[in-house]
């Protein structure tokens, strides 16, 4: 064998260990996947999502559902084969870590996401109460949900809370009758904040059975990318822009889309 033969040879050696040593070696991404959906108008575990107490509330009709992803546990063990079978697949996604979980202890990062959870029902009662123009000392609104986390469900917790004690104003559903999707954070004063997810929500909202998903207008590039057929995308920035167009699409009229 030559020299140059020899050193082609070593070299080859070492692009192969390294190859190996990156498809054994642990990367800092989770793999996410459509995850579950809840009707917030409805009950979870046997108990109602929203319990009203202080004022009068209303039967309602349709679903107001929100939208979650599921993800790998933050402590798995995830590797470069891992992320290219995903990476060719519509139903799961590659995300970053950190993207997906906060730093910490597996108990550190579930505590966080409660906590977020908690933040995002305090400013989904605030925001319906404020638009309801109802006072929150004498108005108590109750919001139980087991196996959610985190902030994206504001938008949802809002909407709920208004169908559930005013409808959409006129003696009517905010969902129309439909089974409407949505996702996006909420604050005190109604605006709505982008989450993470979009595509996979989308494919949980349809599997589901939803034909119209909220969404965060600010996402609405990646919302439009692969959006299931029989799905309604509809951008919203505001409370009130959520309301008005549920309004325009039970009126028949035509709304905005992605």
């Amino acid at each position: 064998m030559t020299f140059r033969a020899r050193i082609l040879s070593v070299c080859f050696a070492l692009v192969v260990a390294l190859l190996a040593v990156a498809a054994l070696a642990p990367l800092p991404i989770t793999i996410a996947v459509p995850g579950l959906t809840a009707n917030v108008l409805g009950s979870n575990n046997g108990q109602p999502v929203i319990t009203i107490t202080g004022t009068k509330t209303r039967m309602t009709s349709g679903q107001l559902r929100l939208v979650t992803i599921a993800a790998t546990e933050p402590d798995a063990s995830l590797h470069l084969t891992d992320a290219i079978e995903a990476w060719f697949r519509t139903d799961e996604a590659v995300m970053p870590r950190s993207a997906v979980y906060p730093s910490g202890s597996l108990q550190q990062i579930k505590r966080q996401n409660q906590a977020e959870m908690k933040q995002s029902q305090d400013a989904a009662t605030a925001a319906a109460l404020g638009h309801l123009r109802l006072s929150p000392f004498r108005v108590k609104v109750a919001l139980k949900l087991a196996d959610v986390g985190g902030p994206s469900a504001g938008l949802m917790f809002t909407l709920g809370i208004i169908d559930s004690i005013n409808g959409n104003g006129k003696g009517g559903d905010l969902s129309g009758g439909r089974r409407i999707a949505g996702t996006g954070t909420i604050t005190a004063d109604g605006t709505v904040g982008a989450v993470g997810g979009v595509q996979l929500k989308e494919q949980a909202a349809r599997r589901d059975g939803a034909t119209v998903f909220l969404v965060p207008q600010s996402e609405c590039v990646d919302a439009k990318s692969n959006t299931p057929k029989g799905l309604q995308v509809i951008p919203v920035t505001s409370l009130n822009s959520a309301i008005a167009a549920l309004s325009v699409l039970n009126s028949g009229g035509k709304v905005s889309t992605c």
